[in-house]
């Protein structure tokens, strides 16, 4: 029985340190990877991102599109850009002068306003002779005690304001709190007239105009364009561009730095249009130099 107890604990001796060595197993391992080459760990890990990261992906192509023309054509006041020149504001009245008055007072500027078409001058490339001389596509007259000089283009003065323009000038000064001193008349007599992009932006207005227009007749569009920043080049592509229809009898006052931000136009049109008649009145002042409203 002795012997039997002996040979027992004999034989767990034995077991002890295999038990133990199985134990220690798993940190062997781990001490194994100290004996790896350096990087090696690393590397294995980069691969991975590597795998990771570099997935190719279609480049997607940034489409750059012109914005739609905003339109006004509700009355109100509307503020259309804001930039260090200032506030660019429109405050547009239709219905300013109502329907049986309107039709009397487009009788009657047809019959009293020394209508004339007058030659303007668009400078050439390079030399002055180059320049190229053509019809204004639209009859003009000029109101105010100084002339008035925009595209080269001279309006001399003419003090005698017929008693329709003097009612309509004061009546315009009533109700805006703004006062004019001249008035540039504009007669579209069909479709094919029109005046090309342009800002009454004239030395002689002085800075940031109040201009007031007053239309008669058949409802032509106004078009607008925001003047492009200096990194456009010149490029009216993709500016912000408003468009307003004005009606028989409708008043809009541009204001602020509109006439430093924007241009303006009234295009041409492909369907037939009656006459259209637009009062533009305005503010000259007279030159420190002598040269009558233009300022050098």
């Amino acid at each position: 029985m002795e012997d039997k107890r002996r040979r027992a604990r004999v034989q767990g001796a034995w077991a002890g340190p295999a038990k133990s060595q199985a134990t220690a197993q798993p940190a062997a391992t781990a001490r194994s990877h100290l004996h790896q080459r350096p990087g090696q760990t690393w590397m294995n890990q980069e691969h991975q991102l590597l795998d990771k990261q570099f997935v190719f992906k279609e480049p997607q192509q940034v489409v750059r599109r012109a914005p739609e023309p905003r339109v006004i054509d509700k009355e109100g006041v509307y503020e259309i850009s804001v930039s260090p020149t200032g506030i660019s504001r429109l405050c547009l009245y239709p219905g300013f002068i109502d329907l049986k008055e309107a039709d009397w007072v487009l009788e009657q500027l047809c019959e009293v306003v020394p209508w004339k078409q007058r030659t303007g001058i668009r400078e050439g490339p390079i030399f002055s002779f180059l320049d190229i001389t053509y019809k204004q596509p639209r009859l003009t007259a000029w109101y105010g005690e100084l002339p008035y000089t925009y595209s080269r283009i001279t309006m001399e003065p003419n003090p005698h304001w017929p008693a329709v323009l003097r009612t309509l000038k004061d009546q315009i000064e009533e109700n805006t709190g703004h006062t004019f001193n001249s008035l540039l008349c504009n007669l579209y007599r069909d479709e094919k007239d029109s005046v090309d992009w342009h800002s009454d932006d004239e030395p002689s207005l002085g800075r940031c105009p109040v201009i007031a227009s007053l239309s008669f007749g058949a409802t032509r569009a106004f078009e607008m364009r925001r003047k492009p920043p200096p990194e456009e080049n010149g490029d009216y592509t993709y500016v912000e561009r408003v468009k307003i229809p004005l009606d028989h009898g409708t008043l809009l006052i541009m204001e602020g730095a509109t006439q430093a931000d924007w241009q303006h136009r009234v295009p041409r049109e492909y369907h037939s249009r009656e006459p259209r008649i637009n009062l533009t009145f305005r503010t000259v002042y007279p030159d420190p130099g002598g040269t009558g409203g233009v300022r050098p």
